[in-house]
């Protein structure tokens, strides 16, 4: 068989399971993309050949690379495209993981709190399964633990349980840039200790 038609066969099962990955059903697809439900669910099925105009605003939607989609070979270009992710205006690269069994890498640059803007109050936290570990990068990251405040500077490390309430900003009027890593299972980070 010719492998770029098997290619194109595989196209929709790809597109289902990218689309279940995220929890979204074909009615939330079709109302994001424009196209009709019973289109969406014929390409799913191979009932429709995958074409740009369709699989543009699905990769879009999924914030997935075309490529990724229609199982493009690799071209033995070493760099790799990184959809950042705006909330709050922090941006959010995540390197890798895939978080079910092993580690989420992200990395993270939240912008400076000019000194008149500081919250007064303490922020609102968050809990989750797992553990945290960050790496500090440059400027200076505020982390709020269970309302314990901790100022980590730049070659500096935290690491905590998720199930603690958390939360992350900028410790001053610059920016703070973060690797974080998330281990769903709660592993600690293991460290060689020195020897002489």
């Amino acid at each position: 068989m010719d492998s770029n038609v098997d290619d194109l066969d595989q196209v929709g099962a790809r597109l289902r399971a990218t689309r279940q990955q995220l929890a979204m059903t074909i009615a939330d697809a079709a109302e994001a993309t424009g196209i009709s439900r019973s289109t969406l669910s014929r390409l799913e099925n191979g009932g429709r050949r995958p074409t740009l105009e369709l699989l543009m605003p699905l990769a879009r939607l999924y914030r997935v690379a075309l490529d990724d989609l229609v199982g493009a070979p690799q071209t033995g270009d070493p760099r790799i495209d990184i959809r950042p992710l705006y909330r709050g205006g922090a941006v959010h690269l995540r390197l890798g993981g895939d978080g079910e069994q092993g580690v989420i890498a992200f990395k993270h640059v939240i912008p400076g709190v000019a000194a008149d803007r500081r919250p007064e109050k303490a922020p609102r936290q968050h809990s989750h399964p797992g553990r945290e570990w960050v790496f500090v990068l440059a400027g200076t990251l505020r982390l709020v633990l269970d309302g314990q405040e901790y100022l980590i500077n730049p070659g500096e490390v935290a690491e905590f349980e998720c199930t603690v309430p958390h939360w992350f900003g900028a410790g001053g009027d610059t920016a703070v840039e973060y690797l974080g890593l998330s281990s769903p299972g709660g592993e600690k980070v293991h460290l060689t200790p020195k020897t002489n």
